[in-house]
């Protein structure tokens, strides 16, 4: 048995981007052990993929906070030691990131990772045993693909597969008929305006489909409820895990949402999704667009509802 270490620690839009290299990866070499050296709070999503036998949690931003604590080394012996404790044939760093690299040197084994010219952070490439040149114009999925392919010497090609299934519908939901209105996301920046998702959500209800909000801290809580009053029939979502998530978006007749982790998630759900950009280029952070995933925005240029409500319409009737 071939044992593969990917590192990937963060965050989980930049680890679902992973999944379609873990899926063409494995088409190629099928009897590969794979584990995944992730975040401790984004094991959930590495574990997801199931070509991934083993996920070894990280908790590098948690240490960071108290890097002259005892303890905190304590933890970082025990993850040494629990990732010498496997013969790795190959680490493959595909963050690039100091971050990364130094506990994926940790492991031992070959260690596999971009060129200086291929990362933002040109020192992460003195650590790697072996060094890939990938442009960095190509977007994340296929920087991921291109590396993973040059480390084991077959050709990338065809469409992007995530390799992942729906998961099971969450048992609380009252209606099969619902569209998930994923509004919060890490930037201010990168939010659409509530009253684009009001409007958004009435029209949905005027179709039948009832929209559900879910929140990942209080704040989003906050607006998750302020919007479900606003919405006639909008239900905001209790707290969910990240397989609760993928559950929920997997059933749904449809997802709008911004640049955020979860929209990644959808696109890998292949359900129908209008992914929203206003401060991120989607050629380079968007989805994979198909025929029921499209893309909307760019940088300073914020989608109107009705571009939205055109979209789910072209998506719903096949065009």
């Amino acid at each position: 048995m071939i044992n593969v270490l990917i590192v990937r620690t963060s965050s989980m839009g930049d680890l679902i981007h992973t999944w379609p290299a873990i899926t063409e990866l494995l088409a190629h070499y099928p009897n590969l052990r794979l584990s995944w050296m992730a975040e401790e709070n984004f094991c959930d999503i590495a574990g997801l993929h199931p070509g991934i036998s083993d996920v070894i949690p990280i908790a590098w931003r948690r240490w960071r906070r108290s890097l002259l604590s005892p303890a905190t080394w304590s933890e970082i012996g025990a993850l040494r030691a629990r990732l010498r404790a496997t013969h790795w044939d190959c680490v493959l760093d595909s963050q690039g990131l100091v971050k990364s690299a130094i506990p994926a040197r940790l492991a031992g084994g070959t260690l596999v990772g971009y060129d200086r010219q291929s990362i933002r952070e040109p020192l992460a490439s003195l650590l790697y045993d072996k060094k890939m040149a990938v442009s960095r114009k190509l977007s994340a999925i296929e920087r991921n693909r291109q590396l993973f392919a040059r480390a084991f010497g077959y050709q990338s090609g065809g469409a992007p597969c995530f390799g992942i299934d729906r998961g099971e519908r969450p048992d609380w939901l009252l209606v099969d008929n619902y569209a998930v209105l994923l509004h919060a996301t890490s930037r201010e920046s990168k939010e659409w305006p509530e009253t684009s998702w009001v409007t958004l959500g009435t029209w949905l209800n005027t179709q039948g489909v009832q929209s559900i909000l879910p929140w990942g801290n209080e704040r989003e809580r906050v607006r998750a409820l302020r919007l479900a009053e606003a919405i006639d029939g909008a239900v905001a979502a209790p707290r969910l895990r990240l397989r609760e998530a993928a559950g929920l978006l997997g059933h749904a007749r449809a997802v709008i949402g911004v640049d955020t982790g979860l929209t990644h998630l959808a696109n890998a759900l292949d359900v129908p999704l209008a992914a929203i950009y206003t401060d991120t280029d989607p050629a380079l952070t968007g989805i994979v667009e198909t025929a029921c995933a499209r893309n909307l925005g760019n940088i300073g240029i914020c989608p109107t509802p009705q571009e939205v409500q055109a979209v789910l319409q072209a998506i719903w009737s096949g065009v």
